[in-house]
């Protein structure tokens, strides 16, 4: 039975596990190169404070966020306001991507230095609940803290991945017996990177996933409206699923976007190859309700994406419309409150 103790939980098991494994990375480190733990430490210590503090201006630069002015886009500011009062939480700075895409996103180190931004697709293409859906959703991943989260603990995986492209790929002179010796220290180091970066990603996508679970259980009790959200994923990996395959979000930010290009490039692939099972008109168009209903009906599949979906930050788009349909039929039954909302999140 999942709550917010339970979110808590997974935060802190998978931040202590990723610090066990960084304290093993580093002591692998030390010992390869014949170096002082403690000197090995600081270096790192260093390297994570710099990324960390770095990040939301990668971020920002990376998705080509650009901050409103105060009054540019009345409708949507008013609206994050709303939320973010009702929340509890500081009013978020807001951003703007110049991308017919529909999508949102939310970064930063605190609540209070927390950017959300929509592209100006989103803004054409959701109605007025399932805007309030989305955004919901946004303002959820802030008031859980997720990205500081996320940022703090995507700092190990990067640095096993910068471990494994400069061991791997730079180019050493000498010959010789010294030569062989290097050799064996690159090997060593892009061998030790590269199990650190396996199992430090899969630790942090699985715990993303959880954190995106919590958000749309955050925005189906706060607008007691899980069929918006529902909807408006619909339009939104349809959207993204339009897009070129090879324009895929960003690296780093792509754990805080609420949809993702490639993965919507494969649900709606999965779907188009059932056409004539969802197209129950028979007018050879898959209308909104017609999507929305094959992708209830995938996620039940149980082997759809069993191990593919462990590769991913995010649960596939079917599974947590099936998951909101959840929600919306106990709502039909009478209010939960967050706690009890929470309590329905299966993951």
């Amino acid at each position: 039975m999942a709550s917010l103790t339970t979110l808590k939980i997974n935060s802190y098991l998978n931040m202590s596990l990723l610090l066990l494994i960084f304290g093993l990375f580093i002591i692998g480190i030390g010992l390869i190169l014949g170096m002082d733990i403690i000197f090995v430490s600081v270096l790192f210590l260093i390297i994570m404070v710099l990324y960390v503090l770095i990040s939301p201006q990668i971020v920002k630069w990376s998705t080509r966020t650009r901050f409103l002015k105060p009054g540019e886009i009345v409708y949507f500011e008013d609206k994050v306001k709303r939320l973010a009062d009702e929340a509890g939480i500081p009013m978020p700075k807001l951003g703007i991507v110049e991308d017919p895409t529909p999508n949102a996103f939310v970064y930063g180190l605190t609540q209070k230095g927390s950017v959300l931004s929509v592209h100006t697709g989103l803004l054409n293409v959701l109605n007025d609940d399932e805007m309030d859906a989305v955004l919901a959703h946004e303002i959820g991943h802030i008031k859980n803290r997720d990205c500081m989260y996320m940022t703090f603990l995507s700092v190990l995986p990067l640095i096993a991945a910068f471990g494994m492209r400069l061991f791997l790929f730079a180019r050493f002179g000498g010959r010789g017996r010294d030569a062989g010796k290097m050799m064996a220290i690159i090997l060593a180091i892009a061998a030790l990177s590269a199990v650190v970066y396996f199992f430090s990603s899969m630790l942090i996508k699985r715990l993303s996933r959880i954190r995106e679970f919590y958000a749309d259980a955050y925005s189906a009790h706060i607008t007691q409206n899980p069929h918006a959200l529902s909807s408006a994923l619909t339009k939104i990996t349809y959207g993204l699923s339009l897009s070129p395959p090879e324009e895929k979000s960003n690296a780093s930010a792509r754990q805080f976007y609420i949809g993702n290009v490639q993965a919507a490039h494969n649900e709606m692939d999965r779907i188009m190859k059932n056409k004539s099972k969802y197209d129950l008109d028979g007018d050879g168009v898959i209308d909104e309700n017609e999507l929305q209903l094959a992708m209830a009906e995938e996620a039940k599949t149980s082997a759809w994406d069993r191990w593919n979906g462990l590769f991913r930050t995010h649960p596939p788009t079917f599974k947590r419309i099936l998951s909101l349909k959840e929600l919306e039929k106990e709502m039909n039954k009478g209010r939960l409150t967050k706690n009890e909302t929470y309590e329905k999140v299966e993951f």
